[in-house]
């Protein structure tokens, strides 16, 4: 039988459901195991931790909104990534970790042979959880590690954490989409990623919309990025984003009239090489495939 997958989204679980759950993962005939938002007891959630811990079939494990919610949860989550070996993908996005609950859980991440996709948006982080989350970007020649990483909404880590994380990135042989969408960064910040964009030689994709970037800052990163690299960011109530190398791509938003581009509705899809109307200041650092 080939893997399956198992989606179930803001629902309490029953223990039938998490007996066939956990059949599943012991036959290894789950591949994607989605349990977004859903309810269950700790008891419940410690079986489908032992029965993924042994699952050789599971690329992707996803525990997004709050599912994570407890200190014991992320233990048993930890001591399950410690044995499994397949998960390739895990969205936590939306979990109270904190940087105290990302200290119990980064050994089992560092330590994962095939973990390559990480997402910890919305997860409470501060700046001790960036020093942890840089281990996981390791330098040039050292081991394999992260290629997409997610930090979406995590106001607490200050700009000293946002230079450790350029840092790495900067010298990171691994990562190809970092997303810092809606976190406070400001004009200082950009700057430093900007540099770690132009030295990074595997960085394909950064989403910096709702971070506070004036104009002149996005043409900074123009200038730094342009042309390999992607950059997301709003403009006049629209965004762009554009996937190089043949990612997917992404389709603007149709907008309200803004005083650039004065137009009434209808729709605002660009052709080939052009760019938003109403988006000139930021032009240098959109690109379509």
């Amino acid at each position: 039988m080939l893997p399956s997958s198992i989606q179930i989204s803001g629902e309490p679980l029953s223990g039938a459901e998490v007996r066939d759950i956990c059949r599943g993962l012991r036959d290894n005939a789950v591949r994607l195991l989605s349990l977004r938002g859903c309810r269950l007891c700790d008891r419940d959630f410690g079986r489908i931790c032992r029965a993924l811990a042994g699952a050789t079939s599971l690329a992707q494990l996803n525990l997004n909104l709050g599912v994570v919610s407890s200190p014991s949860r992320i233990k048993q989550l930890a001591e399950a990534l410690r044995t499994n070996r397949s998960i390739q993908s895990l969205f936590l996005h939306g979990s109270p970790l904190t940087d105290a609950g990302l200290a119990l859980l980064n050994p089992a991440l560092a330590l994962h042979p095939a973990l390559v996709a990480l997402d910890l948006g919305d997860c409470m982080l501060g700046d001790e959880a960036i020093n942890l989350i840089c281990g996981l970007l390791p330098p040039d020649g050292a081991k394999s590690g992260l290629k997409e990483l997610t930090l979406s909404a995590n106001p607490g880590i200050t700009p000293k954490g946002w230079s450790r994380l350029a840092i790495a990135v900067a010298h990171s042989s691994q990562v190809r989409v970092l997303n810092l969408d809606y976190n406070p960064l400001g004009d200082h910040v950009a700057g430093m990623l900007a540099v770690a964009v132009a030295s990074s030689r595997t960085l394909e994709v950064l989403d910096l919309e709702g971070t506070g970037l004036t104009n002149q800052s996005a043409q900074l990163c123009g200038a730094w990025c342009w042309p390999r690299t992607a950059l997301v960011q709003s403009c006049n109530n629209r965004f762009v984003t554009s996937y190089l190398r043949g990612r997917k791509r992404k389709r603007w938003q149709e907008g309200l009239p803004t005083p650039r581009n004065g137009r009434e509705g209808g729709s605002l899809l660009p052709t080939s090489g052009v760019a938003a109307p109403g988006c000139a200041p930021v032009i240098p650092v959109l690109r379509w495939c």
